[in-house]
């Protein structure tokens, strides 16, 4: 810990990235937030992308431990991107790695921690190239983690794909 009257030392740098959608965002900055303030020598940076910074940046009820990042707009913006949606989902399995991966070269700090959402899954690769720990996010509800985890018994029982035409 810092002198009396100063901040705390940092102990840990966590590099926190969220899935750039509506459902993951939040979730991910709740733990930040709960954890930050249990544990105010963790630095959290928040990685976003510019325009998901513009929606949440001006958060000021965040602890001071908590920092914004941005990388690039390399994905379809927030507000259209039911319009493609296959599209979108592709976008942030290809594109946001490289951007995320140059925001590391560019930190002061060196990250000791990712926690990147699940569906992330280039994190991980990341974090394995540069030796830094990942650990993931499930935002979702565990009753959807349970259908996916499942999935090949739904399959095999006849429950999937589901027959709606007699409705």
């Amino acid at each position: 810990m810092g002198a009396a009257g100063t901040e705390p030392a940092i102990a840990l740098h966590v590099l926190a990235i969220p899935y750039p959608g509506r459902g993951h965002v939040n979730p991910m900055m709740n733990l930040c937030k709960l954890i930050s303030v249990r544990k105010p020598d963790i630095l959290f940076t928040f990685v976003v992308t510019e325009e998901w910074h513009g929606f949440i940046g001006s958060d000021n009820r965040k602890p001071a431990n908590i920092c914004f990042a941005t990388i690039p707009n390399c994905i379809p913006s927030e507000l259209g991107r039911a319009k493609d949606f296959p599209g979108f989902l592709k976008a942030v399995a290809t594109k946001m790695e490289a951007p995320f991966e140059q925001l590391l070269d560019r930190l002061e700090l060196p990250v000791d921690v990712i926690i990147a959402d699940t569906y992330l899954d280039w994190a991980v690769l990341v974090g394995n190239r540069r030796n830094i720990p990942v650990a993931s996010l499930w935002t979702m509800s565990a009753t959807v983690f349970s259908l996916f985890h499942h999935f090949e018994l739904l399959k095999q029982n006849g429950h999937f794909p589901v027959e709606l035409s007699g409705m």
